[in-house]
C-alpha cells in the first residue's frame, strides 16, 4: 500500500485549487507573496478527477484582492479561490477570464500611446484563452506573455 503525503489545513486564508499543473509558481509570483513572510503550501501536479493533474495553493492570513483574482484568471483560468475561516470554507467562486483586460496589464509595444506618457490607460480584449492570448485596443499588438507585461 502505498503512502500518501498531506498538506495540513489551514486555519484562515485562501486556497487557489484547480491550478492547471505548473502553473502555481506563476501564482506565487502574481501574488509577490516569495520572500514575504507569509506560510504558503504548494501542492504540484496532483492527481485530480476533472484535470488530470494539478496544483494547489495555501496562502494563510490572506484574504485576495480583486485585482489579484483578475491576475491569476490569466494564468490560471479555470482555478477556484475557497476562502477559509476557522478552518472552514466560507466562501467558494471561480476565476473568470473576462472579454477585455484593464489596468493590470501593460502594452509590450514601447510604442503604444498606452506607453507614450499620454493618460490613456491600457485594454486588451482577450483573443484566444488556451493559452491565453490579449490583443491591445490601441495598437492591436498582440502578447502571450501575460505574466512579463503586469503591472
Amino acid at each position: 500500500m502505498g503512502r500518501e503525503l498531506k498538506v495540513s489545513s489551514i486555519e484562515r486564508g485562501t486556497v487557489i485549487d484547480h491550478i492547471r499543473a505548473g502553473n502555481a509558481l506563476k501564482v506565487v509570483r502574481i501574488l509577490g507573496i516569495e520572500g514575504s513572510g507569509a506560510t504558503v503550501s504548494i501542492v504540484m501536479n496532483v492527481s485530480s478527477g476533472t484535470m488530470g493533474r494539478k496544483d494547489i495553493l495555501k496562502v494563510e492570513d490572506r484574504t485576495l484582492s480583486r485585482e489579484e483574482v483578475d491576475k491569476i484568471a490569466l494564468v490560471a483560468p479555470g482555478a477556484t479561490i475557497n476562502i477559509i475561516e476557522d478552518f472552514e470554507v466560507v466562501e467558494k467562486h471561480g476565476v473568470e477570464l473576462p472579454g477585455e483586460i484593464g489596468t493590470i496589464l501593460g502594452c509590450p509595444n514601447e510604442g503604444c500611446v498606452t506607453n507614450s506618457g499620454e493618460p490613456v490607460s491600457p485594454r486588451f480584449t482577450v483573443v484566444g484563452r488556451e493559452p491565453v492570448r490579449l490583443r491591445c485596443v490601441y495598437c492591436e499588438e498582440e502578447t502571450e506573455d501575460v505574466e512579463e507585461n503586469l503591472l
